[in-house]
């Protein structure tokens, strides 16, 4: 008795800390400057958690759960491997076989107490089977639109949301009715079918514009369903830390639809991102004015000020790196160089942070929409790199537009602004974007890793050591 108490206090104390280090895992996250520590301090947090599990005496037997660890080391590492700009794919997928964990554990955990379950038992453990099995397909349909396996743009129906809420509200109707007879098994196949069709019609009417905030919403599902797994498994440390992710993806959901000026309403029901094919004042004719590197090295060289905004498009030619000599060079004639960020920016949350920490970009030139948008005026050269949605001036003024409304960096404000495009193809907003018309504006056409990398050589003295 005296070793399982032993046991049993061992676990809690490494449990405690666990859900500390969670804790300031998030804390730290919330800063570029302590981003590394809040990793590692996750880190450690889920090692002690795992730990402690494998010391309940509750496990007979270690053998499976060894060539589960195996198994799930071997296909771990590899997903591991992926280019930055496959992470928001790569974050989906996680979110998948997480919320993929939480459906078999409650599918599990209802047959072996079937039929004398608790009320509240039940309850917690439906809401873990129908947020966890909507997550794990509604999870995978959004990496396979990442990663452009799916269509990208909205694919709608009418009386699609009817449809969806009415499947969403039967699933619901069956465990509330299993709640109060949980004897009827036959039943709960339905709350977990339902839920799998359910997270696949959710995400179809989503374009690729949204994918951000759908990937922290799925984050705050899978979160809530794990907490919900925590009762049903008596388990504190799955209740916090499930809470805590809950939480943390429903905020951060919550502050990216305010930065698109947008409700969860339109985010999942508007269809956002339908291709525009008539653009008013039939802008799509009119002509842009072009520049060559050569040309605009020359302007770069000759400005004071230079803020330079990031998007999907830097992200997809890998061209951080060749950013970062870009500013490197310009910092050394003198130039004031900094980077405009928009909370929305890229395919997920801190997307473009992310990447240009990756190329180690001083912390503090990265500054975001609230605290960039006031220095635009006095900037000579706006440099956008493939970055299209968020700079759109029509957010402003036209009425009619998708995005009417939404905060931009106002990179119109300045002086020249340059863009780095392939071509003039909208973004992923579907809708064009008449900053491209102006005067003041030159489209530098190309792919940007070799775009910025021709500016470089060119302001190195054209010697090929950009």
């Amino acid at each position: 008795m005296t070793s399982f108490l032993s046991t049993d206090l061992i676990i809690e104390i490494t449990y405690l800390v666990a859900t500390a280090l969670f804790i300031l895992s998030l804390k730290w996250m919330s800063s570029p400057t302590t981003a590394r520590h809040g990793v590692w301090a996750g880190e450690l947090g889920m090692l002690l958690a795992v730990a402690g599990t494998l010391l309940n005496r509750g496990i007979v037997d270690y053998k499976w759960v060894a060539i589960a660890l195996v198994l799930g080391t071997i296909i771990g590492v590899p997903l591991g491997k992926v280019q930055m700009t496959a992470v928001p794919q790569r974050t989906a997928l996680s979110h998948a076989f997480g919320a993929l964990c939480v459906t078999l554990v409650g599918t599990a955990e209802f047959y072996l107490r079937a039929p004398n379950v608790p009320r509240f038992m039940m309850s917690v453990l439906s809401m873990e089977v129908i947020l966890g099995s909507l997550t794990f397909t509604g999870s995978l349909m959004a990496a396979g639109k990442l990663q452009e396996i799916l269509p990208q743009r909205p694919i709608t129906y009418k009386g699609q949301n009817i449809v969806n809420l009415g499947m969403l509200a039967a699933s619901v109707g069956v465990a509330a009715y299993l709640v109060m007879h949980p004897d009827h098994l036959y039943l709960f196949p339905i709350i977990l079918v339902i839920p799998l069709l359910f997270g696949v019609m959710m995400i179809v009417p989503i374009g690729g514009a949204d994918m951000p905030t759908v990937i922290s919403l799925l984050n705050s599902y899978a979160g809530l369903s794990a907490a919900a797994m925590g009762f049903v498994l008596d388990s504190k440390l799955l209740i916090v830390a499930g809470a805590l992710d809950g939480a943390s993806g429903l905020i951060l959901s919550v502050n990216m639809s305010k930065a698109m000026n947008r409700s969860f309403s339109n985010v999942l029901f508007g269809a956002f991102g339908q291709e525009q094919v008539a653009v008013k004042g039939g802008q799509e004719t009119r002509a842009v004015r072009s520049a060559t590197p050569e040309e605009a090295a020359g302007i770069l060289a000759a400005a004071s000020k230079v803020v330079i905004v990031p998007g999907y498009g830097m992200a997809v030619a890998q061209a951080q790196h060749k950013v970062r000599e870009l500013y490197d060079n310009l910092t050394k004639r003198g130039v004031d160089v900094k980077f405009g960020i928009h909370p929305v920016a890229g395919r997920m949350p801190g997307h473009m942070n992310v990447l240009l920490a990756e190329a180690d970009i001083p912390y503090d030139k990265l500054l975001d929409m609230d605290e960039i948008n006031g220095e635009f005026p006095q900037t000579d050269v706006a440099l956008i790199i493939g970055a299209n949605d968020v700079t759109n001036p029509a957010a402003r003024t036209d009425s009619s537009s998708p995005i009417f409304g939404m905060p931009i960096l106002d990179v119109d404000k300045a002086r020249t602004v340059m863009v780095i495009k392939r071509s003039m193809g909208t973004g992923f907003a579907g809708i064009d974007n008449p900053l491209y018309y102006l005067d003041k504006t030159l489209m530098l056409f190309g792919d940007a890793k070799n775009f910025v990398g021709a500016i470089v050589r060119e302001l190195s003295g054209g010697d090929g050591h950009g």
